[in-house]
């Protein structure tokens, strides 16, 4: 069968912006990126794939590891290896139990490292055991630049990433609806004891300084500087901003994301079953059925910009029988020649095979 293929133009736009802009917005950070949550791609950008510390911006992969691969309603025995780790800190004291989504909140609101090693300890086995599975993962991401030495992101020969990938982590992080809620919040309270409780604070304060705010994490060592993840989504636009070794990075992430929510949007640029086909049907019945996009493609795109294509791949027929829902054929969408994303086209009727019964003649 020879495939059909159509272009279509869309008045619609799609962003395509990588690198860096004409000027750098007066960010103060040594690195930076901002990405579109959705797709991974680059918005705007200043030294973004420099390897560089993290700090505790770490534990944006500790949290997401962690939660991939264990009941969150487990109960925890803090060990000693996790009592009186350096920097930050809840105060964790050895034989304490507290659950894992409850460390998880102290790990991502006040950033303790002694309850990044408690949620290491129990998930990996031990604080080296449980960087394999921070590196595994950043392996099955694809990740090329980045690799982890611990759980919380102390300085250490081997830990490092860089501004794009860190974004791209946060991106993966968010998709779990677990990671999102944590990070959200501004206030929470776990056990202190039997008797006590803790109050933890979210050292974010883009959940209050900036509209539609919605995370991620802080860090800082001597080493890294001021290191910051933040998201915000407005309008089915989610975006993501990192600035590693940032002297201002409160305001930069304002400048960013506002630059984001400024020149780009996400638009809709096929509804489900937009595109709808008739093919033949060989030897069916009926002899025809109907096909259309079981999906709808959503992108970010650049305000403005109205140059993106179609190209529809599906046989010009079929044999029967064919049923509702099978794949047939795919649309890609394209601008200047490099694909952003397709669609499946499938059978929304179907057509039985047609019978023919043998007829006999009587001489």
């Amino acid at each position: 069968m020879k495939a059909l293929f159509m272009t279509l133009c869309l008045a619609a736009a799609l962003f395509l912006c990588v690198g860096s802009l004409a000027d750098d917005m007066g960010v103060s950070a040594h690195s930076a990126v901002l990405i579109d949550a959705d797709s991974g791609r680059v918005l705007w950008a200043k030294n973004a794939e420099e390897k560089l510390s993290m700090a505790s911006t770490t534990k944006i992969m500790t949290a997401l590891v962690a939660i991939e691969n264990a009941d969150l309603t487990g109960e925890v025995v803090i060990p000693v290896e996790a009592v009186g780790v350096e920097g930050s800190s809840v105060c964790l004291k050895e034989g304490e139990v507290l659950t894992l989504e409850q460390l998880l909140y102290a790990m991502l609101l006040e950033s303790a490292n002694d309850a990044a090693a408690a949620i290491a300890i129990h998930v990996g086995g031990s604080i080296d055991d449980f960087a394999i599975m921070m590196n595994e993962r950043a392996a099955q991401m694809g990740l090329k630049s980045t690799s982890f030495a611990n759980p919380h992101g102390l300085d250490a020969e081997g830990h490092y990433t860089n501004a794009k990938e860190l974004g791209l982590i946060a991106a993966e992080a968010l998709k779990n609806p677990e990671f999102a809620k944590i990070v959200s919040t501004y206030r929470h309270r776990i056990p202190f004891g039997e008797e006590s409780q803790r109050y933890l604070l979210n050292h974010n304060k883009m959940l209050k300084l900036y509209d539609g705010a919605i995370g991620v994490k802080t860090g800082f060592t001597k080493k890294s500087g001021r290191c910051l993840v933040s998201a915000a989504e407005r309008d089915g636009l989610r975006l993501v901003a990192v600035t590693l070794n940032a002297p201002s990075d409160w305001s930069d992430h304002r400048k960013m994301l506002d630059f984001g929510f400024e020149n780009y949007e996400m638009r809709e640029l096929i509804k489900p079953e937009q595109l709808k086909f008739t093919l033949s049907a060989i030897g069916g019945e009926p002899n025809e059925i109907k096909v259309a996009n079981s999906d709808g493609f959503k992108q970010c795109m650049k305000k403005g910009d109205s140059n993106v294509s179609i190209s529809v791949n599906l046989p010009r027929f079929v044999y029967a029988p064919v049923c509702s829902g099978d794949s047939l054929g795919e649309a890609i969408f394209t601008r200047d020649g490099a694909e952003i994303g397709r669609v499946e086209l499938v059978a929304t009727s179907g057509s039985e095979e047609k019978i023919y019964k043998r007829r006999f003649l009587w001489f």
